[in-house]
């Protein structure tokens, strides 16, 4: 069950696809929780889990080849209800999205319909779920546009897509998810084709109408500079599992998993106590994220791993507390912590 100030929990989610006779296991087991009012920012590199987690959430994932093999998806709603999403009726589901959970998704361009003005898409999602006329429905997309401060939104409003910048297209996804004022906002790397400055302005806005209406956001990202800024909490993905989860404060003080300490020495810094290898370069974690299809046994960070032993290839490691808010899923974090 939901504690009172939850309003997502995913408990034991298995999301599969199935290749041939047999199933890639892209999420096994994942346990995560949303507060109200919280940003929990999920990070890992590409295919470690991220984006098919917040796909399974919004039950977006294609059926088939892929399905929900196991877990749950509790949601309190408006009403206090708490539903299931991993198992409600598809018709329930479609009530939902956009109107209680909304998604920002990746590239804009490939996400907005190019054949229809921007207002006209935000428009179609306050008539589905408010049911308000197309006069009333393109006022608020009007409303919308200014709230994400787009300049002359009167005229924006009759635009296309492709008449825009980027930043702006970004800018009419976060209108375009917000229109119906959600619960739960997932922002799925909102921010990754944008330049610097661009990115910066996306950020604050992000944060600003999170403090104006209230929602809790699910952030997938793998920039742990943008972590930083945005998150209350963190939680750490590798080949579809949390390996790490914490206090976002804690975490960066203090990382416990050899994966989230070798994604921290990735990133770029200006003072003098940067890790360098030998060359003077900044150091890279080794390998890649291992094929779903052929995951190692034990922990599936063992073979990039200096600190592996022979134990952390005999069985999968549990979440050990590291504090009150703080957990990671290895067997030496203590020896090296």
């Amino acid at each position: 069950m939901l504690a009172d100030d939850e309003i997502l929990k995913i408990d034991g989610l298995k999301t599969y696809f199935s290749a041939g006779s047999r199933d890639i296991k892209a999420i096994d087991g994942v346990n995560l929780t949303v507060k109200r009012g919280e940003t929990l920012a999920v990070v890992g590199e590409s295919g470690s889990g991220k984006s098919v987690t917040s796909l399974s959430v919004m039950r977006l994932i294609p059926t088939p080849p892929g399905r929900i093999a196991g877990g749950q998806i509790l949601f309190r709603q408006r009403s206090g209800e708490v539903v299931d999403l991993a198992t409600l009726p598809i018709d329930r589901m479609r009530a939902i999205r956009g109107r209680e959970i909304s998604m920002i998704f990746q590239e804009p361009m490939s996400s907005l319909n190019p054949v229809f003005t921007v207002g006209d898409q935000i428009a179609e999602a306050v008539m589905l779920h408010e049911g308000k006329s197309k006069s009333d429905a393109f006022a608020v997309a009007k409303q919308m546009l200014e709230l994400v401060e787009i300049p002359e939104a009167g005229r924006r409003v009759h635009e296309y897509p492709h008449q825009m910048s980027g930043g702006m297209r970004q800018r009419v996804m976060i209108a375009l998810a917000l229109a119906c004022r959600p619960s739960l906002l997932i922002a799925d790397e909102p921010t990754t084709a944008l330049d610097v400055t661009i990115q910066a302005q996306i950020l604050d806005l992000m944060r600003k109408l999170q403090r104006e209406l209230g929602m809790s956001v699910l952030f997938i990202t793998h920039n742990l500079g943008v972590v930083a800024e945005v998150a209350h909490r963190v939680a750490v993905m590798y080949a579809g599992r949390v390996v790490e989860e914490g206090e976002s404060k804690a975490l960066f003080a203090r990382p416990s998993h050899p994966y989230t300490r070798g994604l921290l020495a990735c990133v770029p810094r200006l003072d003098r106590r940067q890790p360098r290898n030998r060359r003077g370069r900044l150091p890279a974690i080794p390998g890649s994220i291992p094929n779903a299809l052929d995951l190692p046994p034990g922990c599936a960070f063992a073979p990039r791993c200096e600190l592996a032993v022979d134990s952390c290839t005999a069985g999968l490691p549990g979440l050990d507390p590291v504090g009150s808010d703080h957990q990671v899923r290895c067997y030496r974090w203590q020896e090296v912590a």
